[in-house]
């Protein structure tokens, strides 16, 4: 399986990548399979390194091979530069005869841009002329990134928790049904029920799973569903902007018990992403203050590192926060800064990497028990990680 597979990040030095090109079994560092350099003129022009002493494969060095571009954006690279990178990376792959690219971004560029002109009728349809006009003038930028990385060469995305059904509908229809959404249910539920992040209880009769939204609520129930604890029970909440970055809370009627049922016990808010925490925040408080839970603990699986975030989420009303890093900034102890006291990070590289086994019908069974690794700092209460012996 190894020789048949080249992986690559958009930079040499790209851990991600590294994790992902290790589980697969993938020999050799990436500076060793593709040349990342960039020309004095600033210009991207990669290479994949062939043996020069091979002159009947000249432009078809990889044929028969499957091309995996990993791509994450990190703090001092933006994602402009990261996109541009992934489109050259994939022609150049296909050009030189690659059967298959695959292009790994745990957190899909430009999806937050869902929202396009009115001349996308079908596309559109569910939103009235009101809803368009707050987005007159700006491209439907999500339609275009993935026509181009499709044009480049890109035959198949892996993505990470990505929320909106309108992203995920017109990337399988550009892709033809080779998009994948993977989303970390499975791996949020062993660590639940195998570490001492929380007390689940009998039967999970200890556990609240919360959604701070209507929005985020199909995750909190596949969490739920993962878990397979009949006693766990599951609260959604509604949230009104009073202002720009100001949201109440009040509980939603579809919750499965009330307010008061919490107290004492364990709660997890489970939500896709966080950027500056405010929702996150007036949450937690409106739970903690209602109900008067045991512990208040946060689990999101985009973790914007910036100053905003960290200020406000070492609010006194989270417990503990649990994330992934697709966004991997927040495994460096200066990005979590002060959050590193109450911070799980779980990495995704071997979970991700099993999954690709399980597309080219490969063995993953060594996984069986490890598909992912957990990292905290000293500071946290709770280190050291488990291990997976459970």
């Amino acid at each position: 399986m190894s020789d048949s597979i080249v992986v690559t990040g958009t930079f040499t030095d790209d851990s991600f990548a590294m994790d992902v090109a290790q589980f697969l079994g993938v020999r050799g560092d990436i500076s060793d399979e593709v040349s990342l350099k960039t020309y004095a003129n600033s210009e991207f022009c990669p290479r994949y390194i062939s043996d020069i002493e091979d002159l009947e494969r000249v432009g078809r060095y990889l044929e028969g091979k499957v091309v995996i571009i990993c791509s994450v954006s990190l703090s001092d690279r933006s994602r402009n530069d990261c996109a541009m990178r992934n489109m050259i990376l994939a022609r150049a792959a296909k050009d030189n005869g690659a059967k298959r690219v695959v292009l790994v971004e745990p957190d899909l560029f430009y999806s937050a841009q869902d929202r396009g002109a009115y001349r996308f009728g079908e596309i559109e349809k569910d939103r009235d002329i009101l809803d368009l006009k707050k987005f007159d003038g700006q491209a439907f930028t999500s339609l275009l990134y993935a026509k181009l990385l499709k044009e480049a060469g890109v035959d198949t995305v892996i993505t990470v928790h990505n929320h909106s059904i309108k992203v995920e509908n017109l990337f399988r229809d550009i892709f033809e049904g080779d998009f994948h959404n993977l989303i970390p249910a499975e791996i949020y539920a062993h660590y639940i029920k195998t570490s001492d992040f929380v007390q689940t209880g009998k039967d999970g009769d200890n556990l609240i799973i919360v959604s701070p939204d209507k929005g985020a609520a199909p995750f909190g129930h596949r969490v739920l569903d993962a878990l397979s604890l009949s006693e766990c029970k599951r609260v959604i909440l509604d949230k009104k902007r009073t202002g720009e970055r100001e949201v109440s809370m009040a509980l939603n009627p579809a919750s499965e018990v009330d307010i008061g049922y919490l107290t004492g016990k364990d709660v997890i808010i489970l939500d896709d992403m966080v950027r500056t925490g405010s929702t996150i925040v007036q949450c937690c408080e409106y739970l903690k203050m209602s109900a008067n839970p045991r512990r208040v603990c946060f689990g999101v699986t985009h973790f914007y590192s910036s100053h905003e975030a960290r200020e406000k989420l070492n609010s006194p009303f989270i417990d503990e926060i649990m994330t992934t890093n697709t966004l991997p900034d927040i495994l460096n102890r200066d990005c979590q800064g002060r959050l590193r006291r109450k911070m799980v990070v779980l990495k995704l590289g071997q979970w991700i990497a099993r999954y690709v086994l399980r597309m080219f019908d490969m063995d993953y069974s060594y996984m069986s028990k490890q598909f992912y690794m957990v990292d905290m700092s000293s500071k946290n209460p709770r280190w050291p990680p488990p291990s997976f012996s459970k």
